[in-house]
């Protein structure tokens, strides 16, 4: 008597299947790649053979029998090659990763229509088997095989290289290596239970696979999440009980509470989210063996900084567009080994992944040896297919020329390939990058190669805005597009303020930077007294500067992030929505849309486009500092990227923890360094301060918590390109340079830190 296995109990244990087989042949793919580069170890082989004869045993005891049946041949293959009594040889290696791709295709299959397909594997499986026989190791894949592996697949036209890398390739799956390739059918083998179809009554819907959808969390980070739980249950039960019994004091203490718990729970449930990119760069080592095969080019891949965190929805937004741009490198960017050592290079190519935490952000770059951008050929090419013009083109620096490969429809193949000259290239991955907050910019040396830098938020779910007014409106603008903020009042902004080809501009440090009214663009009306006063708020789209003029600049907050209702997510102005401490929903700008509908930045482009050509080669020294002075009047600078925020705080709130000063902010306990006792100004005795004095604090943050430097006056924001002068170091200052004409110590701002505040970067740590 057999009883019926109940169909949620089936897709559970389908669901099962599928994760852990999707992981495992994940596995199973990068160990044959090192096996095959020398790591001939017993564990190796052995854990490539456990992948394996796990799936085959799961499969089998759900009835999945053709999945069975072809795991099985594999096995029988993978243990003799354990065993010792067959060599491991490239034809192998190969025949091993096609069964992978074939085993992968049917699990794709079982999971997206509820069965495992009809797709014919017979030709793989008889060469899998011939591949058992105790022949001599082969060095390459034979020439049986190699048609076998590509029967799938056209082989490329013959198309000149194009000199160099990083675009022109169509966003579509890597061409599918032999398993797919394999179309003969495998044994008939018993049915299988019958499994609910998702979609059994329509179209296949794209869907989230299960793998994708699925993430393993720590159970010690489960008990953490839930004791904090338990935490804020507490103080929602001590404010609920203020409510009958009135009592400030308890409620204040509560209230400090929640803000605590809160802030620590959000810090873990991020957590949660938090994926190394290794995740996503753990395909590409298949993907450059199988490309490289493909072309006849020799390359190796290195990756750095795999175990850099990033929320998990911007690891699936960034991963078909960094696979887009590992190809092309392939493709484009290295030569033939005859072509590199024509150029006395090593036959070898080398493609370089890195990856690192700065700013808030997470930097991505892609660099390759080969032989670079070609920028005549770029600018033909632009000038062929009336992207620019003749004189437009003869005007470009080099840094403008290598922008030009994402305009749309850009390519330089001659021939249309399964890989390239289709002109859906970089473009699709720049808009891509950019939906979520990033940017990208591509460097070249004529025959040295190309880097292509990414840089992407580290969430989507919960970011650092800035809340303006405009039009009695609010309205979120995400910090990473902010560079500063400009205020100007009375006369200073009839005067400042002129007009350049009908664009009103702002001229600033120098350059001229184009303004947006945002009352005018989202047709607001402004508020009544915001006639005498203009904030500008400086931010950064598409590589260029320009100002959004509103009525007023309210706070910095932490928001989360909303996304659109289908009736407004046509406006490409906003991208998303939060609600606000009040319950009201404030609308987040889109940045990059704002610039591409009042075509500010376009229209500023050409006109600006000399004065670029002539300091491009200089923007890349520069660094962006904030310049301030001690009690003495001493001259003082740091790195911007070092300033989370600029304050001017009531004296009269500062307070004694121990020796140390500090002062409520935001929620935390600040610590306070006078930043005038590290440059030598001892610090004079002064009277107890008055209720409305005011200091001036720069606000450092790392590790969650933050330090305020306290200082004289804080002057203004500079780019500078620096010829530090070390002999001037000492205990915290780095080194001096002259700014402005005038001798500025740059402040050692981790150094004076760490004695002042030694647990600051202790508690980080842990």
């Amino acid at each position: 008597m057999s009883t019926a296995m109940p169909d949620s109990l089936q897709q559970q244990l389908l669901n099962d299947l599928l994760v852990e087989s999707f992981e495992g042949l994940d596995r199973f793919d990068h160990e044959l790649l090192a096996l095959e580069n020398g790591t001939r170890d017993t564990e190796t082989l052995n854990v490539i053979f456990r992948v394996i004869h796990t799936l085959k045993g799961t499969a089998g005891c759900l009835g999945y029998g053709r999945i069975e049946a072809t795991a099985h041949v594999g096995e029988s293959l993978l243990s003799r090659l354990r065993d010792g009594k067959i060599d491991v040889s490239a034809d192998r290696i190969s025949a091993l990763l096609a069964l992978s791709d074939a085993l992968r295709a049917m699990l794709q299959h079982l999971e997206t229509v509820g069965d495992e397909g009809e797709v014919d594997h017979g030709p793989l499986l008889a060469r899998l088997q011939a591949l058992q026989e105790d022949v001599p190791p082969a060095t390459s894949v034979e020439p049986e095989a190699a048609a076998a592996m590509s029967a799938a697949t056209p082989a490329p036209a013959v198309v000149e290289d194009d000199g160099f890398g990083l675009f022109d390739d169509e966003p579509a799956p890597e061409p599918a290596p032999a398993a797919v390739a394999a179309t003969a059918q495998t044994p008939p083998v018993a049915p299988r239970p019958a499994v609910p179809s998702p979609n059994s009554d329509s179209e296949i819907a794209p869907k989230a696979s299960v793998s994708e959808s699925a993430i393993r969390v720590e159970v010690g980070q489960l008990d953490k999440l839930m004791n904090l739980v338990g935490e804020l249950v507490l103080a929602r039960n001590q404010i609920i009980q203020n409510v009958t019994q009135p009592d400030p004091a308890a409620l204040l203490a509560a209230s400090q509470r929640l803000n605590l718990i809160t802030t620590e729970l959000q810090g873990s449930v991020m957590k949660t989210r938090m994926q190394p990119i290794g995740n996503v760069w753990a395909k590409f080592p298949r993907i450059v063996r199988d490309v490289a095969q493909e072309l006849g080019k020799k390359i190796s891949l290195v990756m750095e900084g795999q175990e850099t965190e990033l929320d998990r929805t911007i690891i699936e937004a960034i991963k078909d567009p960094l696979t887009h741009i590992v190809r092309n490198a392939i493709d484009h960017g290295l030569e033939t080994p005859e072509a590199r050592l024509a150029a006395g290079k090593p036959e070898e190519g080398r493609l370089l992944l890195r990856a690192f935490h700065e700013g808030g952000q997470v930097n991505i770059e892609f660099t390759d040896d080969g032989r670079g951008i070609d920028v005549e050929r770029v600018k033909a090419r632009a000038v062929q297919r009336n992207l620019v013009s003749a004189d437009q083109a003869a005007r470009l620096a080099d840094r403008e020329v290598f922008n030009l490969i994402f305009l749309p429809g850009f390519s330089t193949a001659e021939k249309v390939t399964n890989l390239s000259g289709r002109g859906v290239g970089m473009d699709v991955v720049k808009t891509n990058i950019e939906k979520i907050g990033g940017s990208v910019d591509v460097h070249s040396a004529p025959g040295q190669g190309t880097t292509l830098k990414i840089k992407i938020p580290l969430t989507l779910a919960i970011i650092p805005a800035l809340i303006v007014t405009s039009g009695g409106e609010r309205f979120a603008i995400p910090q990473v597009n902010l560079l500063e903020l400009v205020r100007l009042e009375g006369e200073e902004a009839q005067r400042k303020i002129e007009r350049l080809y009908d664009v009103p501009v702002y001229r600033l440090r120098g350059q001229l930077l184009p303004l947006v009214d945002l009352n005018r663009h989202l047709q607001l009306r402004p508020a009544p007294d915001a006639h005498d006063i203009v904030s500008i708020i400086v931010l950064q789209a598409d590589g260029r500067q320009f100002g959004l003029v509103v009525d007023a600049i309210n706070d910095t907050e932490e928001i989360v992030v909303k996304p659109l209702g289908k009736q407004l997510k046509s406006l490409a102005c906003f991208a998303g929505a939060t609600i606000m401490g009040d319950g009201r929903v404030a609308l987040i700008l889109d940045v990059l849309g704002v610039a591409q509908q009042t075509r500010v930045v376009s229209e500023m482009r050409e006109h600006a486009r000399a004065e670029d050509a002539r300091e491009a080669d200089q923007i890349d020294d520069r660094q962006t500092l904030l310049l301030f002075e001690s009690r003495r009047g001493r001259h003082l600078a740091l790195p911007l990227s070092m300033v989370a925020r600029l304050e001017e705080l009531p004296l009269a709130d500062v307070e004694r923890s121990g020796r140390q000063e500090v002062i409520q902010y935001r929620g935390q306990i600040m610590p306070l360094v006078h930043v005038s006792r590290f440059v030598g100004d001892e610090l004079e005795e002064r009277p107890a301060p008055g209720d409305d004095e005011l200091m001036q604090v720069v606000v450092y943050s790392a590790h969650g918590r933050s330090v305020g430097l306290v200082v004289s006056r804080i002057n203004d924001v500079v780019q500078e390109s620096l010829a530090v002068q070390n002999e001037h170091a000492r205990e915290g200052i780095l080194g001096s340079a002259v700014i402005q004409r005038r001798v500025t110590d740059l402040l050692d701002v981790e150094g004076i830190i760490r004695v002042a505040v030694p647990s600051f970067h202790h508690h980080g740590d842990n």
